[in-house]
C-alpha cells in the first residue's frame, strides 16, 4: 500500500510517495503559468514514488445542458450530471427519459436530490489557494477543482496531497487533452473529471481514451507457434520503432505480415556483445508490417511517427501503451519467418513475418516451467521447430479495424 508522509516541516513541504515502482523527482520550484503567476509547491529536490498497482477506475461527471451530450454520456455508462440550481427542471425532464444521477450547485457545495451534500467545489487561482486545498478541511467526501487557466503542476501537487486518502478530487475539464493532464498526473492521475462541454464529440473522445486506459496492465492472450520456414532474403526498408518508454526483458511490439497473426518481436533492451543496449527500441520489421497499436487496431509500420500510440505486450500478455518518440527507416537485409499454431493444420492458419537479419533482431519465446529463463530468440539462431509467441486476431483488417464479415487485407 503507498503512503504518504511529509519529510520536513509544515513551513517547507516536501513530500514522499512510496509504493511498488520507481522515484520521481520533481523539480517545480520555479514554474509560471501561461499568465505569468509564479507556482510552487513542490521544493526542488522533492522525491515522490509512486505505486504501480493497478490502476483505479477514473469517474466522469458531466457538467452540460445539452440533451445530445446527455443522450451520448448516458450511453456510454456516465449518469451523473451536474446542474445549477436555476435547472432543476431540465435535470426533471431529463430524470424522466434517462435513469441519471442529478446533483445541482449551491454555493460552491453540490447536493443530490435529498439535500445531502455530495461535493464541494474549489477555484484555484494562486499557490496559496493550493496549499489551502488539504484532506482534512474537506468535509464531502468528492471534491471538484477548478484550475482555472494552469493544471500540470497543480494536479501533481493535488495527487500527492490526496494521495492514500478516501476523498476522491475532480478537475474540471473542457475537453480531452485537460482530462488527460488531470488522468496522468504524477501517473496516478486526479480520481476523475467533471467534463463540461456542450460538444458530444468531445464525450466521445473521452470515452475512446478512457477505454484505452483502462486496458493498461490487461492481459493479452499470446499463443505458442511453431516455427516452420526460416529464409533469408533481399534487401528491404526496415523500421526501427524508439519510444518515450523503457522496455524490459520480455516486452517487445506485435508485428506481422497479416494482421490475423503478429509475432511479438523483442526489443533490443538485452545486453549484446555487437551492440549496447537501447532499451527503448524494436527493430520491428519492413515498412509494410503491420503493429498492434491500442483500440483493438493495427497499422502499417510506416505510418507510424512521433506522437502515435502502440502496444507493448510482454511475455505474459500483459500490454501497455507507449508513445513513439523517433522512427528510423533504412535499407538492410530481411529474412523470412513462417509459424504455425500447434493445433492448426490449415494453411491459411500460419502466420508471416520478414525482419531484419541481424543479431539483436529476435522473438519471445513463450514462459517454461513458470520461470523466464529465454526472454529473447535471436532470428540468426532460429531454427524449425523453434516455439515463438503471437497474438491470433481471426479476422482480416480494413484501415486497421478487424472486419468480421468477410476477408480483406487492406
Amino acid at each position: 500500500m503507498a503512503t504518504l508522509s511529509p519529510s520536513s516541516p509544515p513551513s517547507s513541504p516536501l513530500i514522499t510517495i512510496t509504493g511498488k515502482s520507481t522515484t520521481r523527482r520533481l523539480i517545480n520550484c520555479a514554474v509560471r503559468s501561461n499568465c505569468g503567476k509564479r507556482i510552487s509547491r513542490f521544493r526542488s529536490g522533492t522525491v515522490v514514488t509512486m505505486s504501480t498497482e493497478k490502476k483505479k477506475k477514473k469517474e466522469v461527471w458531466i457538467w452540460t445542458e445539452n440533451k445530445q451530450v446527455m443522450t451520448a454520456a448516458v450511453e456510454r455508462g456516465w449518469t451523473t450530471f451536474i446542474f445549477s440550481s436555476i435547472h432543476r427542471q431540465l435535470a426533471t425532464d431529463w430524470s424522466s427519459i434517462a435513469l441519471i444521477n442529478p446533483i445541482f450547485i449551491e454555493d460552491k457545495s453540490l447536493f443530490d436530490n435529498k439535500a445531502k451534500l455530495v461535493a464541494t467545489i474549489s477555484e484555484i487561482s494562486s499557490p496559496q489557494e493550493l496549499e489551502q486545498l488539504q484532506p482534512a478541511y474537506e468535509h464531502a467526501d468528492n471534491i471538484i477543482v477548478d484550475l482555472l487557466d494552469w493544471q500540470v503542476i497543480p494536479a501533481e501537487n493535488i495527487v500527492a496531497a490526496f494521495h492514500g486518502t478516501h476523498k476522491t478530487v475532480f478537475a474540471i475539464s473542457k475537453g480531452l487533452s485537460e482530462s488527460q493532464i488531470f488522468l496522468e498526473a504524477l501517473e496516478q492521475g486526479l480520481g476523475g473529471v467533471v467534463l463540461k462541454t456542450e460538444d458530444v464529440e468531445t464525450v466521445l473522445e473521452l470515452k475512446e481514451y478512457l477505454d484505452k486506459r483502462n486496458k493498461e496492465g490487461s492481459l493479452l492472450d499470446l499463443t505458442k507457434a511453431t516455427i516452420t520456414r526460416v529464409q533469408t532474403t533481399g534487401m528491404g526498408d526496415r523500421v526501427c520503432v524508439d519510444l518515450c518508454s523503457l522496455m524490459r526483458p520480455g516486452e517487445g511490439l506485435l508485428v506481422g505480415s497479416f494482421a490475423r497473426g503478429l509475432f511479438l518481436v523483442h526489443s533490443e533492451c538485452l545486453e549484446s556483445n555487437y551492440i549496447a543496449s537501447r532499451p527503448f527500441r524494436v527493430n520491428a520489421g519492413p515498412v509494410h508490417a503491420y503493429v498492434a497499436v491500442p483500440g483493438g487496431k493495427t497499422c502499417y509500420l510506416s505510418e507510424l511517427k512521433a506522437g502515435k500510440e502502440v502496444l507493448v505486450v510482454d511475455q505474459s500478455g500483459i500490454q501497455r501503451t507507449a508513445v513513439v518518440g523517433r522512427v528510423k527507416i533504412e535499407t538492410r537485409p530481411l529474412i523470412i519467418v513462417d509459424a504455425k499454431v500447434d493445433s492448426d493444420s490449415d494453411k491459411e492458419n500460419c502466420y508471416s513475418i520478414l525482419l531484419q537479419n541481424a543479431e539483436t533482431v529476435g522473438f519471445v519465446p513463450p514462459i517454461k516451467g513458470g520461470g523466464n529463463e529465454a526472454t529473447a530468440i535471436p532470428v540468426t539462431s532460429l531454427k524449425i521447430g523453434d516455439q515463438v509467441l503471437v497474438r491470433v486476431q481471426g479476422g482480416a483488417r480494413h484501415t486497421g479495424i478487424e472486419i468480421q464479415e468477410f476477408i480483406l487485407e487492406k
